[in-house]
């Protein structure tokens, strides 16, 4: 190039840079990723070229350097690819395809963060945080003539020979004041780290260093800050169990050792590779998403991939990488593209296989981890469809007992003994061994077995497996009495009166702690059951525990605690307390109704006498139970047993069994 030429850059509006730095501030960091992406690009391109043998010279050994003045704040990063002619700097740099700043602000207003790369303004990211940037590159084409291109951020730039001798290209970034974080080592070396740590072409950042003499000095060995080799894109055939692991510790230093892993291979009909593995969930309340890193070509993109896979795929750990993956478009375009749809299909697909050939060829690894796993199974089936169809196979039920059963397998355990008098088939389950022990044991004592399903997810989960297993429902084991939770026959209720049935209610009403609702009802449980029986519906408990997870139920986590109580009347305590009762309380006084025909005025006073008999009533009976020291003991043990007898009635009771034991042994 003999004579200095000046022109603007091609784009019809003058507001191109504005543009760039205003609506892509937020991820203006991402131009360092663009930058050395664009010279791994030239690099591959010119071994390309010399593998084809239309380049015939001699390559040299390939790499992407980045050289950073802290002082004069310039950032220069260096390839040693393909360079560029007067031509195409004219062409790949001199001319933006964008009609104008407002079309292109409306068409891609949804995006805020990788957009430049895929739309023609790799380069131009630059100017995010440069003030001045200078091109200087000299093409592989014989003959070529060293080309230097400089823009102040403005349409204008200059153009005119460079002094360059090296085939490739050296851009220069003059870093703005405003962006001065960006001219200093531990923030480029960070930048670095997160996006090019596996980039294909060695990326070098100044020296080695060493600890010489108190303090850390270069050496003359360059800093490569990447492995252009990652495991993902090498052979399953050529690794081994520990390089999965090495890798995982690499990508998740301060995480426990994953449970499984799955390496992704595909070619056709898109390209992906990835290893995902499947992380410890110790703490259920704590799941950590966002792990999942992705890569287009070794480049590091985002770890934000919620609209590339299955919601509860973004549990698991790892990377994938892909090229066909429509990066840096809104997310209401990732949902509906047709490959993205294909690429989270293929995923899921996978996870099930080799969830499938754990199971089938490793069942007992799988047992030794399931605890640590069920929740992601739960929450997969709960919220994809196809894989909550493969996970019927493989996923595992746990006993109360520690046992594990697959779902065909545990129907097949309980059928003959837990079907009821209706031909369904009851799954009991606890959700805490420890503290629904007296009701564990009960069922095991009728010879049932009991399930622990102590996830989170699970009052969602009962009501998946009651639809897809179907002719069958889950009753959690502290519901009802054993014999209304499996009925082998029609229940044969207490013959009662009216009235006495509501004098049932009163008496044991009134025992109970205030703001809860109570159903007291009279049941046959047998003589050695116990006298009182407290129990929660099984379906308000369930929907109660689903509304504290959300999904739009929340009114019955507002409603107040609602209780069974069941009275035993064949218990001999209940006996003598019903006894003791008939003794000690009059019978309500009987109010005659007052004539039909009879006044307004007659009829309100009959009305009046009623209530007022009524309450009489009622008092004499709570006078009554307040008085009756066994109503007193075994109402507090029912409630003692389901951990609800707090504060100054459990103190009360301790002190009261203390006397009975001490009152009992002076006796003697």
């Amino acid at each position: 190039m003999s004579t200095e030429t000046k022109g603007k850059i091609g784009v019809t509006t003058e507001n191109i840079f504005p543009v760039i730095k205003k609506f892509l501030y937020s991820d203006h960091e991402i131009f360092l990723r663009e930058l050395v992406a664009n010279a791994v690009d030239a690099d591959q391109k010119m071994k390309a070229l010399a593998v084809s043998g239309e380049f015939k010279g001699e390559l040299g050994e390939l790499n992407v350097r980045i050289v950073l003045d802290e002082d004069a704040k310039t950032l220069k990063v260096i390839d040693n690819g393909l360079g560029m002619t007067e031509a195409e700097v004219d062409k790949y740099i001199n001319q933006i395809a964008f009609s104008s700043a407002g079309e292109f602000l409306e068409k891609y207003k949804d995006q805020i963060g990788n957009i430049i790369g895929h739309f023609g303004l790799g380069f131009y990211s630059a100017f995010m945080v440069s003030k001045k940037v200078t091109i200087d590159t000299l093409s592989w084409k014989e003959g070529a003539k060293a080309v230097r291109w400089t823009c102040d951020g403005s349409p204008e730039y200059e153009m005119s020979e460079s002094d360059k001798k090296d085939r490739g290209t050296e851009i220069t970034l003059y870093i703005d004041d405003e962006d001065a974080e960006f001219a200093t080592k531990g923030r480029i070396q960070t930048l670095l780290d997160k996006y090019c740590k596996f980039m294909p072409v060695p990326v070098i950042f100044g020296k080695e260093q060493e600890w010489k003499d108190g303090k850390y000095v270069d050496t003359d060995k360059d800093n490569v800050i990447n492995r252009t080799e990652p495991l993902w894109a090498k052979k399953p055939s050529d690794l081994k169990e520990e390089d999965y692991m090495e890798f995982y510790r690499t990508l998740y230093p301060m995480q426990d050792e994953p449970l499984f892993h799955i390496h992704l291979n595909v070619d056709y009909p898109f390209h992906l590779t990835g290893i995902l593995y499947f992380p410890k969930i110790k703490d259920r309340m704590e799941v950590t998403r966002n792990k999942i890193q992705l890569y287009c070509n070794q480049m590091f993109v985002t770890d934000s991939v919620e609209n590339i896979v299955p919601d509860f795929l973004t549990l698991l750990h790892g990377v994938i990488d892909s090229p066909d993956i429509p990066l840096n478009v809104s997310r209401s375009y990732l949902q509906s593209d047709a490959n993205v749809k294909k690429i989270s299909g293929y995923i899921t697909r996978k996870v099930a296989d080799r969830l499938e050939e754990i199971f089938k060829n490793e069942r007992e690894a799988l047992e030794s981890k399931w605890d640590n796993l069920k929740l992601f199974i739960e929450y997969g089936m709960l919220s994809d469809e196809k894989f909550c169809e493969r996970a019927m196979k493989f996923c595992l039920l746990k006993n109360t007992e520690g046992k594990y059963f697959s779902i065909d397998e545990y129907k097949k355990a309980i059928e003959t003994e837990q079907t009821d008098k209706d031909k369904k088939l009851v799954f009991l389950y606890a959700t805490d061994a420890v503290a629904q022990y007296p009701y564990v044991e009960a069922a095991k004592n009728r010879g049932y077995d009991v399930l622990l399903l102590d996830c989170q997810l699970d009052a969602h989960f009962v009501n998946l497996l009651e639809t897809k297993i179907g002719d069958c429902r889950f009753a959690r084991v502290d519901s009802d009495s054993i014999d209304n939770l499996i009925p082998k026959e029609e229940r044969i209720r207490p013959e009662m009166s009216e009235q006495d049935k509501s004098d049932l209610e009163v008496i044991f009403k009134s025992m109970l702690p205030e703001g809860n609702n109570y159903y007291v009802t009279a049941e046959n449980l047998g003589e050695n059951a116990s006298p009182i029986l407290i129990t929660q519906s099984e379906f308000m408990r369930r929907y109660r525990d689903m509304s504290s997870l959300g999904g739009g139920m929340n009114f019955y986590s507002e409603m107040p605690e609602s209780y069974n109580i069941a009275v035993n009347m064949q218990n001999p305590l209940v006996m003598k307390i019903m006894d003791a009762k008939m003794a000690e309380v009059k019978p309500a006084e009987q109010v005659e109704d007052a004539p039909k025909d009879a006044a307004e005025d007659q009829k309100k006073a009959v009305e009046e006498q009623k209530k007022a008999v009524s309450e009489a009533h009622r008092k004499d009976l709570e006078s009554f139970a307040a008085g009756n020291s066994i109503l007193k003991q075994i109402t507090d043990l029912a409630l003692l047993a389901n951990g609800m007898l707090k504060g100054k009635a459990l103190s009360d009771f301790i002190a009261r069994s203390e006397k009975v034991v001490s009152d009992a042994y002076l006796e003697k």
